[in-house]
């Protein structure tokens, strides 16, 4: 007898069919994870270098900074900066400084150890 064609040609169409989309969806998810792939390593590269950009604005102000503060902390700027702002300050007398000495060390106490540990006997 004869077999019935028609059947058989549906379940053989659709095997193929299903490969191909298959296929088509893999090529096609690859090439979209490449693109969003090559679109996120150009915008970290960009990130990357308006932050570098950045650290060498904030060292080069950091620079200047320091090198304004070592200016206004000398013993120049500050006499100038204490006339212009008439604080009255002056060199102090010799009557208003204070000096003190300091007592020499003895050799018997510069040998002795302050954190050593009493000597304690072994009992048996």
């Amino acid at each position: 007898m004869a077999k019935n064609r028609k059947n058989q040609a549906a379940s053989i169409r659709f095997a193929p069919v299903l490969k191909v989309v298959l296929l088509c969806s893999l090529i096609g998810g690859s090439a979209v994870g490449y693109v969003w792939q090559k679109n996120e390593i150009y915008r970290l590269g960009q990130q990357i270098r308006q932050r570098e950009t950045k650290l060498a604005q904030l060292q080069s102000d950091n620079k200047r900074f320091s090198d304004q503060i070592s200016i206004l902390h000398s013993p120049v700027m500050l006499d100038q900066r204490a006339k212009e702002l008439n604080l009255g300050l002056a060199p102090a007398t010799p009557m208003q400084v204070v000096r003190l000495t300091e007592t020499p060390v003895t050799p018997e106490n510069s040998s002795r150890q302050f954190a050593q540990r009493p000597a304690t006997e072994l009992t048996p």
